[in-house]
């Protein structure tokens, strides 16, 4: 593995949460200050949606996930210095956080332009997947929702499918964020008249 490199290393880590042991659920609730509602940004990437909507909604926590360590520093600098309180982030893979989460414990999830992983052959790398969405349902709440967002057509008919094939979930209408909520890549594709497509998912009340 190929040790990420980080700037201004001598900067506080206000936000970033050590990964907890595997295998357990963890509390990720007791790390705020209140007990709000939790929402999980999946693969938070550079923060523009995670920090416009944790600062636009402080009634609600935020965590936000991602695998690149110097991502999560930066987000963590621009979250201290405009004093957004209500994000938690965490260093790793969402298939290994995910467990992680308390059943029921999730109000909204989003996972917004994931590697399409285009190639055939490569399709079991996706992340949505039947096993996904089982992480998934065990953490929302009941009537808690999914927001997906994806620029490839090919792998927004693929989640589509993987969605309308569980019965424990029933579709609702797409999320759509601000304009300051708009992560960079959708900022990216719309200039190079690339679609975002979306979709959103609710977790039945009843099952």
């Amino acid at each position: 593995m190929v040790r990420e490199r980080v700037k201004n290393r001598d900067f506080h880590d206000v936000n970033l949460i050590p990964f907890p042991a595997e295998e357990t659920p963890f509390n990720f609730q007791g790390l705020y200050p209140l007990p709000n509602p939790l929402e999980v940004d999946i693969g938070c990437g550079r923060g523009r949606f995670l920090l416009a909507r944790a600062g636009g909604h402080s009634g609600t926590n935020f965590l936000g996930i991602d695998r690149s360590l110097l991502r999560l520093k930066k987000i963590d600098r621009k979250a201290a210095a405009t004093g957004i309180s209500n994000i938690r982030l965490l260093n790793g893979d969402a298939l290994r956080v995910l467990p992680l989460l308390h059943g029921q414990s999730v109000s909204t999830f989003y996972l917004f332009f994931p590697d399409p992983w285009p190639k055939r052959r490569h399709h079991h790398f996706r992340i949505v997947s039947p096993l996904f969405l089982d992480l998934i349902f065990r953490a929302l709440i009941p009537g808690g929702t999914l927001h997906l967002c994806t620029d490839h057509g090919e792998y927004f008919e693929f989640m589509l499918k993987q969605a309308r094939l569980d019965s424990r979930f029933q579709e609702v209408e797409p999320f759509l964020p601000t304009e300051e909520e708009k992560t960079d890549f959708e900022l990216i594709f719309r200039a190079q008249n690339r679609p975002a497509n979306r979709c959103s998912i609710r977790k039945r009340l009843i099952h």
